[in-house]
């Protein structure tokens, strides 16, 4: 017999209520876990954004379109010292697009240059004889892998498309077959549908048409970002569409400035999950040591020093919080990793490329678990070792 060996035996003697004070610090570790790994993929999704990518929006709102004339000047935009500002350009459009049988499922759907848009995106790879097919073919769309694994796409397939942005063609259809599968890094993640701009501006009424939604380019000094996005506006500063170039970082936290804002609230909850864990660790402790007052007056009559009683208390609640922890590691696993973290990955790839509960994670939140469980022993502990062996042995718990 050893003071661990009575630790263990005190802790396992309710097991109603320790397992129920377990499952309580379990589903708090399982939701902290689940926030910090939801702002670890974010943060992660942004630490990836090239540096020299920048994108050129309206400047009063994403969702106004520029002149397509303005890639252009964006192509041949020159610096103070006359050198190039760009090596490579593309624009896109925004398409809305979903697929009818799966309405509920939301992927990025845009129409792109496909001559220029993996000049620029060359961290996206699609095989040359299918991007070749792509070329030729006025209808055809290059598809993330993930997502043509998701819904069952081959090359070759005809797929229609639904959009609330740009209503089908009178007498058509948004139908396109797939001429590619591309495949990214999981950063950049293979969740889009990417066709011929062309094809879309076609189908717009005149006053509509030769109007782009970004442009993105690439520039030729990746230091120099931010001199280059001063340039490029400067541009089109005395024109009637004036724009707004960001680097991509900066342009995606734009882009969802709202979830941005979610994300800070996360953070404040994750803290909220650990103090109603500390709560329910206290109470589970308070009311052993209380039951066993007697129990405590005893050892100190056989020669325990307040040391040892000390010991014991903090010891059952540093039990406790790792036994919560690990349950809790095991729900978080098989919650975010095998659950909610393949919706994020599938649906909100930009933003959320890897959403994976990460070791560092799953560390941290053990070793919380175990210092909460430190920390509500403290009074109790306290209180028990101080404990006048007289008095104890007449108080009824």
């Amino acid at each position: 017999m050893n003071l661990g060996h009575l630790v263990v035996r005190n802790v396992f003697r309710n097991k109603v209520r320790l397992g129920l004070t377990v499952l309580g610090a379990a589903i708090a570790v399982m939701t902290f876990i689940t926030l910090r790994t939801a702002l670890r993929s974010w943060t992660v999704a942004q630490e990836f954004a090239q540096k020299d990518r920048l994108m050129t929006r309206h400047k009063v709102t994403f969702v106004l379109p520029l002149p397509k004339r303005y890639a252009e000047d964006v192509a041949h935009a020159k610096g103070p010292d006359g050198r190039p500002l760009v090596r490579a350009v593309t624009y896109a459009n925004w398409f809305g697009g979903r697929e009818p049988n799966h309405p509920n499922d939301f992927f990025a759907s845009i129409a792109v240059d496909g001559k220029t848009y993996f000049d620029v995106y060359d961290d996206v790879h699609v095989p040359k004889d299918e991007y070749d097919a792509f070329l030729k073919d006025r209808s055809g769309a290059i598809v993330g892998k993930g997502l043509a694994d998701k819904f069952g796409w081959k090359v070759g397939d005809r797929i229609n498309l639904e959009s609330p942005l740009y209503p089908a063609p009178e007498g058509a259809g948004w139908t396109f077959t797939v001429s590619g599968l591309y495949t990214a890094p999981a950063h950049v993640g293979q969740q889009t549908f990417l066709f011929h701009w062309q094809r879309l501006d076609d189908t717009l009424r005149p006053e509509q048409r030769n109007m782009i939604g970004w442009i993105t380019s690439r520039t030729t000094d990746p230091d120099g970002a931010v001199k280059a996005s001063v340039a490029l506006d400067r541009i089109f500063g005395e024109r009637d569409v004036q724009t707004v170039s960001q680097d991509e970082r900066t342009f995606n936290t734009g882009f969802v400035g709202m979830i941005s804002s979610v994300l800070d609230v996360l953070s404040v909850l994750s803290l909220v999950i650990l103090a109603i864990m500390g709560l329910i660790l206290a109470n589970a402790v308070g009311m052993s040591t209380r039951e066993r007052t007697g129990e405590y007056a005893a050892l100190k009559a056989v020669g325990f020093k307040p040391r040892h009683i000390a010991f014991i208390v903090a010891g059952e609640a540093a039990l406790i919080g790792f036994l919560g922890g690990l349950v809790g590691l095991v729900l978080s696993y098989l919650v975010v990793d095998r659950g909610v973290g393949r919706f994020f990955e599938e649906n909100m790839t930009q933003f959320f490329p890897v959403f994976r509960v990460d070791g560092s994670t799953l560390a941290m939140a053990l070793v919380v678990a175990i210092a909460l469980g430190l920390c509500a022993s403290l009074q109790p502990a306290i209180r028990a070792s101080r404990l006048r062996v007289t008095e104890a042995l007449r108080r009824v718990a």
